[in-house]
C-alpha cells in the first residue's frame, strides 16, 4: 500500500511522512507541499491513503479530495487542520478522519488503525481475479472479455508474480516459451501490451495496471484474487484450492507447486 502527505507546511510534512513510515503500515509514503504534485504522483500511483491538510494556497484540501475521489474513489481520506471549521465539509467528501493540530502520534495512529481495519477483504478492490482452476477477471461480477489471449495471458502472469515488475523480455519468455525476443517480437510485445491496457479501459479498472520505464506491475491490493487469500491464509480459499492453478499456463506450474507443497 502507498500514502500521501499532502501540507504546505514543510515541518508538519515531515512530521506526517515520518510518522506513517514509522507505523509500518505503508511499502511507500510520500510527501507534497502542493495538491498539483500530489495529483501528478497519482497519475502513475495507485494511493490507499491521503493525508490532506485542509488550509492551503491555490487548491485546498477539500478541492484536493474531491479530485482524488473521482480519481481514485478507493482511496481513504484523512484530513489535518488547525480550524474544527472545516469538520462538516470534510465528512461530505466522505472523509475517513479528521484531526486537529497539533498532531499527535497516537491520535493519528488510531485514525489511520481505524481507516485500515474498516476495509474488508473486497474494498477498494476494481476486479476480481480467479485463479484456481483456470483464469479468469471480473469486474462487478461480469466476465471481463480480452480481445486478444496473449494479453489475457499477460495479465494472468503479472498476477502470478504477486505485484512485482516485470521487465517485457521478462513477459515475453513467460508467454512465448521457446520464442526469440527479436525486432518482430518487440513489436509483437507492444501490440500485446497495447491491447491489454485498451480491454482495462474498457472495464474502467486500468489502475491495476502499472508500466514505468519499460517495465509492467499490477496492484495486488486493487484485485480481489483467491491466490492471495490463500497466501493470507483465508480459510476460504484454503478450502477452495484443489491443486490447480491457472491450468491453461505452462509457466504457472511452479507456483502451482509452491502452493501444494506449502512452500510459502
Amino acid at each position: 500500500m502507498k500514502a500521501i502527505c499532502v501540507d504546505d507546511e514543510n515541518l508538519i510534512l515531515d512530521l506526517t511522512v515520518a510518522l506513517l513510515e514509522d507505523f509500518g503500515f505503508f511499502d511507500e509514503v510520500r510527501g507534497f507541499s502542493s495538491g498539483e504534485a500530489a495529483l501528478k504522483y497519482m497519475d502513475e500511483n495507485n494511493i490507499s491513503l491521503a493525508l490532506l491538510d485542509v488550509d492551503m494556497p491555490e487548491m485546498n484540501g477539500l478541492t484536493l479530495a474531491k479530485i482524488i475521489k473521482e480519481k481514485s474513489p478507493q482511496t481513504s481520506i484523512i484530513f489535518l487542520t488547525g480550524y474544527s471549521e472545516y469538520a462538516v465539509d470534510a465528512f461530505s467528501i466522505h472523509a475517513d478522519g479528521y484531526l486537529l493540530k497539533p498532531i499527535a502520534r497516537d491520535k493519528l495512529l488510531q485514525e489511520v488503525q481505524y481507516v485500515i481495519d474498516n476495509k474488508d477483504d473486497e474494498s477498494g478492490t476494481l476486479a476480481k481475479a480467479v485463479t484456481f482452476g483456470n483464469f479468469d477477471l471480473f469486474v462487478k461480477g461480469e466476465t471481463v472479455v480480452f480481445k486478444r489471449s496473449k494479453s489475457k495471458e499477460l495479465l494472468a502472469y503479472l498476477i502470478d508474480n504477486k505485484g512485482g515488475t516485470v521487465t517485457r523480455a521478462e513477459a515475453f519468455a513467460a508467454l512465448w516459451e521457446d520464442g526469440m525476443y527479436d525486432r518482430a517480437m518487440q513489436k509483437q510485445m507492444d501490440v500485446i501490451i497495447r491491447s491489454l491496457k485498451d480491454t482495462l479501459k474498457e472495464y474502467e479498472i486500468s489502475d491495476i495496471l502499472e508500466i514505468k520505464s519499460g517495465a509492467m506491475r499490477i496492484c495486488p491490493e486493487l484485485i480481489n484474487c483467491d491466490m492471495y487469500k490463500f497466501l493470507d491464509g483465508d480459510e476460504e480459499a484454503v478450502k477452495n484450492f484443489r491443486g490447480v492453478y491457472m491450468n491453461s499456463y505452462y509457466w504457472a506450474s511452479t507456483t502451482e507447486g509452491a502452493l501444494l507443497g506449502d512452500d510459502y
